[in-house]
């Protein structure tokens, strides 16, 4: 079985010579310094468009973009160094919640770069106000 909604999702040239992409290497798709998204496989596509559409509203931002292309083993230098340069990350990938790629991304760059990111996420604990907002969210649906 394969997904279908990869079938034409994304077009890119195929070099005819013989050529072979390094297991364990990420790729800087994009360069810049403002804040690191981190994707691989079909996400990317959408991380470079969203990536686009927020440099062209966000004057100077500048988004650096890696894709991993391959997830064991992946890349963790390349995340690490690019995540204490701007201080910030995305991790956007289609998995389950628990124990995904994304969540060892994540807990890499907690265990390896925590000391440098600038935008911790401020309510990781539930509160009164984060239920009752829950709530009413939940019930406006």
């Amino acid at each position: 079985m394969e997904p279908k909604i990869l079938y034409r999702a994304a077009v890119e040239e195929v070099p005819e010579e013989s050529y072979t992409l390094p297991i364990g290497k990420a790729e800087v798709v994009k360069p810049g310094n403002d804040l690191t998204i981190i994707s691989y496989g079909r996400p990317l596509y959408m991380c470079q468009a969203a990536i686009d559409a927020a440099e062209k509203e966000l004057s100077g931002v500048k988004i650096e973009l890696i894709d991993l292309r391959t997830i064991f083993p992946w890349d963790r230098q390349t995340v690490s160094e690019s995540v204490i340069k701007t201080g910030q990350a995305i991790v956007v990938h289609e998995s389950m919640i628990n124990f995904g790629v994304g969540a060892e991304v994540a807990a890499t760059i907690q265990n390896g770069a925590f000391l440098h990111l600038q935008a911790l996420e401020k309510y990781i604990l539930p509160d009164v106000t984060r239920v009752y907002n829950a709530i009413h969210k939940l019930l406006a649906y």
